[in-house]
């Protein structure tokens, strides 16, 4: 996916919501993330377009919190509880992600597959 700062996105989301796992005084999410405003797009392996600096899944921990969930690895994370991560560094998504309050975090993402389901089924019903 193309994304040109300041530009509206077109993009083919799905909602995930996972509930964060309770350790002592900590919650699991269960999940990485690389990327942001203040990092190398280019150090990006799920990004095809290197000049991307969106906030990527870069690890998931088998059967935790985000695996269950339906998260994977290579989603890139659009909205955060509402809250847009096209435009934030690296540390403003951890913020958003990990606050102490929010026992349920609730994700807009995109993936690759999601973009070809769409456009393979729109290729398949224009020759309907």
């Amino acid at each position: 996916m193309s994304f040109v700062p300041g530009q509206p996105v077109t993009a083919v989301v799905q909602r995930i919501e996972i509930q964060k796992l309770r350790q002592g005084d900590n919650l699991i999410l269960g999940f990485s993330i690389g990327g942001g405003i203040d990092q190398d797009p280019g150090q990006n392996p799920f990004s095809e377009d290197k000049s991307d600096k969106g906030i990527y899944v870069t690890r998931i921990t088998p059967q935790g919190p985000a695996d269950v969930a339906g998260l994977r690895m290579g989603d890139k994370i659009m909205q955060v509880n509402g809250w847009d991560m096209t435009m934030v560094t690296h540390d403003q998504a951890r913020k958003r992600l990990t606050k102490k309050k929010e026992d349920v975090v609730r994700l807009l993402v995109t993936r690759k597959s999601l973009e070809e389901a769409v456009k393979h089924s729109k290729g398949n019903y224009a020759k309907q």
